[in-house]
């Protein structure tokens, strides 16, 4: 698992059960639950290589839409609504993705 050592695995498991219904996810929230919300900018700099699957620097939309899945695969992708919210809270410059930057604020907000 990617977050083995910086996350506990009783506190993923929790954090995606109270978001396992669609519609139900609030980035705030989750990133509290997992244990994500506190950590230091290095952590969640490494956090964010994890989501951001194609290496590009950037998460970008359909990498957000499946953010639940990068804690466990069997967890559900976002829907569409939840996905555009959780890009438009993170995305402060407008450029339609969110960066390493952007990130490390995002949980830390």
């Amino acid at each position: 698992m990617a977050f083995k050592g910086m996350l506990k695995d009783e506190d993923i498991a929790a954090a995606l059960k109270h978001c396992e219904a669609a519609e139900s996810f609030n980035h705030k929230e989750f990133f509290a639950k997992v244990g994500l919300a506190g950590k230091s900018a290095e952590d969640l700099k490494k956090a964010f290589y994890f989501v951001d699957q194609d290496k590009s620097g950037f998460i970008e939309e359909d990498e957000l839409k499946l953010f639940l899945q990068t804690f466990s695969a069997g967890a559900r992708a976002l829907t569409d609504k939840e996905t555009k919210a959780f890009l438009a809270a993170g995305d402060v410059d407008g450029d339609g993705m969110i960066g390493v930057d952007e990130f490390v604020t995002l949980v830390n907000a």
